[in-house]
């Protein structure tokens, strides 16, 4: 059962609306996104490249640019090693890029999911020593590796870290209470926006954000005409890495992906033009959602089922019919990933009834069959579902692999570190993490995390916050054309939600080739007739009608002679098909 909120934060509405010339509708989102200050608002509504920070903000940037430029200087052999999903990839295109149009000698290595595991390993370390690798910049990784990058120091390779996980730290008693000691990696540079000592005014920014920001530096230092322009395009894979890596759309990521899918709309790059293509994408239409629910899992699906390496050779790719082929290889492999899902997400719904797992706190489902690279995957759905923070394990090549997924409330990496005797490896952030451990300490990890879970019952109902209380008919063409000026939408910008009492559903048919949505005829309070669209689960709507109303209420409302009062959240929008554009209302939540 879900709990409505409706928004009720104070600002002057009818001043906002004049000086910005917008409605007070918008005036009133614009609060509920946490604006109070007229030069957040104006930054919101039009910031451009140019209200984005200073790349040299960044703790240790200034020690990052001097020691590439030394290595690129001497010619040394220059190796960035990245990640395999998303963010890691796309870091590891701009650093890779970047340092190449600097002459340098640069090369890039990511580390195999199942024999590598996460970030910098030994085996890495010592691949690079023997390649002659005299600097390592890593991305999307480093800052939990000290101890690696203590081994590279004793082979003679320096390593730049550009990371923006959070920073590994343990409590230790001092005078006046337990105090917090980070455990930096002895790098040349530590670039991290999550430091303590990092005076960056937005630390939300992914790794392939870090990552641009050195190529920025860099080029800003050398005054490489070459490297600023790539910037433009650098830019694409910047904004991708974001939406994809699940970062808060506020602040300047909001600007990096609405000018980076400007850039992305017209792309030069054959990759990217590929994976448009081979998924039906109109490039003039990209949106977000596009970037983290069609492109993204391509590039992620290489990690997951085969190597990384084969999505980053895509991004690379000279020619657009040598991209092609590499593209529809990933979409096939995306396709089967999807299968895999499927099953995945079964198996755990039968852990949790056969291990009584309901009254959890924290979920820990042992799945041992399943591959580890979906781990992240079924965690998510499984928390979409039950909304309680989940883990994932997996049986892998060396014990038990993971990946958790949480909830709004629960920083689920401080709970991990509280419980790090579990762990022979972890890392994350507040709402995702990974993780190795031993098979025989999961019940063991699954009675400490419980124990230590502060979230009482309240914290477990999916809370549906809306935004204005608002009736269908005052929803309009002129409104929903306003409403784009939010765009992009995501996570800390969600697409506005608006609500409306007792709509009489008079009736509906299902659309689709596989009936799975549908559009319903609605009468308002005000007795006008308006068209609802539902994308949502079909079947639990079906079995609301009929516990609310009585058994065929179901049926009566897609024969036509149903007169059924309910409330409902939604989202107004326009939608274009076959070269028409239609106001919409897209119903979200009903009670």
């Amino acid at each position: 059962m879900e709990k409505w909120y409706v928004a009720a934060k104070k600002a002057d509405f009818d001043r906002w609306a004049a000086e910005y010339h917008i409605s007070p509708v918008l005036a009133r989102i614009l609060r509920n996104r946490e604006l109070t200050e007229d030069k957040e608002i104006r930054k919101f509504l039009y910031g451009t490249l140019e209200d984005c920070y200073s790349p040299w903000l960044l703790k240790d940037m200034d020690k990052a640019v001097e020691a590439v430029l030394a290595a690129v200087g001497r010619g040394t052999h220059i190796r960035v090693i990245g990640d395999y999903d998303v963010d890691g990839i796309c870091s590891s295109y701009i650093l890779t890029r970047g340092l190449r149009l600097l002459g340098a000698s640069a090369d890039t290595a990511i580390p195999h999911r199942i024999h590598d595991g996460y970030g910098l390993n030994e085996h890495l370390i010592r691949e690079a020593s023997q390649d002659g690798v005299g600097l390592i910049v890593t991305c999307d990784n480093g800052i939990a590796a000290a101890a690696q990058i203590e081994l590279a120091g004793s082979l003679g390779i320096d390593v730049v870290v550009t990371d923006h996980h959070e920073v590994p730290f343990r409590t230790e008693e001092a005078e006046g209470g337990r105090v917090r000691r980070e455990l930096l990696p002895p790098g040349l540079a530590v670039v991290d926006p999550k430091q303590e000592q990092c005076n960056y005014p937005f630390p939300g920014i992914c790794g392939g954000v870090v990552a641009y920001k050195l190529v920025s530096a860099l080029a800003e230092k050398t005054g490489n005409r070459e490297l600023a322009e790539a910037l433009e395009e650098l830019l694409e894979f910047a904004a991708l890495s974001t939406v994809c890596d699940v970062m808060e759309l506020r602040d300047e990521n909001r600007i990096l992906v609405k000018e980076g899918l400007k850039r992305l709309r017209r792309t030069r790059n054959p990759g990217l033009r590929a994976l448009m293509e081979v998924n039906g994408l109109e490039p003039e239409k990209l949106s977000a959602h596009h970037l983290g629910f069609v492109i993204g899992p391509c590039l992620n699906a290489t990690g997951r089922l085969d190597t990384a390496r084969r999505a980053l050779e895509l991004l690379q790719s000279s020619s657009l019919a040598e991209a092609m082929t590499a593209a529809r290889e990933l979409k096939e492999l995306n396709d089967s990933r999807k299968n895999l899902t499927l099953k995945g997400v079964e198996q755990a719904e039968e852990y949790i009834a056969e291990h009584h797992m309901e009254q959890d706190k924290v979920m820990l489902i042992f799945l041992p069959q399943v591959h580890e690279s979906l781990a992240g995957i079924i965690a998510g759905r499984i928390r979409e579902r039950y909304n309680h923070p989940v883990f994932i394990l997996t049986r892998g090549e060396e014990g038990v692999k993971g990946s958790g997924r949480s909830i709004e409330g629960y920083h689920m990496y401080e709970a991990m570190t509280a419980a790090a005797r579990f762990f022979t490896k972890f890392g994350g952030h507040a709402m995702a993490a990974g993780l190795s451990m031993r098979e025989e300490d999961i019940e063991g990890l699954r009675q400490a995390m419980n124990d230590g879970c502060l979230l009482a019952e309240e914290d477990f109902v999916p809370r549906v916050h809306i935004d204005v209380p608002m009736p269908l008919d005052y929803g309009n063409e002129a409104l929903a054309e306003e409403l784009e000026l939010l765009e992009p939408f995501g996570v800390g910008n969600p697409k506005p939600l608006f609500a409306q009492k007792n709509l009489v559903f008079l009736s509906g048919y299902k659309m689709g080739s596989k009936k799975n949505c549908a559009r319903y005829t609605v009468q308002t309070p005000e007795g006008g007739r308006k068209q609802l669209v539902f994308f949502g689960d079909l079947e639990k709507f079906g079995q609301f009608l009929e516990e609310k109303f009585g058994t065929g209420s179901q049926e009566a409302l897609y024969e036509g002679h149903a007169r059924f009062a309910v409330s409902v959240v939604y989202q107004l929008g326009r939608n274009t098909y076959q070269g028409r554009t239609q106001l919409q209302y897209v119903m979200q939540h009903y009670c």
